[in-house]
């Protein structure tokens, strides 16, 4: 990494996802700004490889809560391999707030550690891989898809 204008560059990524989560319009668009092309998320339940559809990954995740926040810490930028890669880390209070009804709490909250990898691209820098790690949770999950 030649620089600290290249470290905020890659650093800038994960917490422009973050904020994102909560207030952007979700669409190809949005996952082409922010991934490469062979992109691969890691989340507690689930994961997704690959930009296509990656979009689409995200909205179903958010579609099980009325609303999220996700408040990220400063973000760690460590040089990667090469010039051209980085390792990325945050710390993550995410509060998800459950469509009425859904739960007894109507918060499902969690800290977690985001780990991510940045590769500069022809477009610029974007996120090659993106971890959840949680550490700790406070409320009730959401209930699996159907069982409500």
């Amino acid at each position: 990494m030649d620089s600290g204008q290249e470290k905020t560059e890659a650093g800038a990524l994960l917490s422009r996802y973050l904020i994102s989560l909560d207030d952007e319009d979700i669409d190809d668009a949005w996952a082409r700004a922010l991934f490469a092309e062979d992109a691969r998320i890691e989340f507690p339940m689930s994961r997704h490889e690959g930009i296509d559809g990656l979009a689409a990954f995200h909205l179903g995740s958010r579609r099980a809560f009325a609303a999220t926040q996700h408040l990220g810490s400063s973000v760690v930028v460590e040089a990667g391999a090469d010039d051209d890669h980085a390792v990325l880390r945050a710390n993550v209070l995410a509060t998800h707030v459950h469509h009425p009804g859904a739960a007894d709490d109507p918060l499902f909250q969690a800290g977690t550690l985001a780990t991510a990898q940045a590769r500069r691209t022809s477009e610029g820098w974007r996120l090659s891989s993106l971890s959840l790690r949680v550490l700790w949770t406070r409320g009730s999950a959401p209930a699996p898809q159907g069982a409500r």
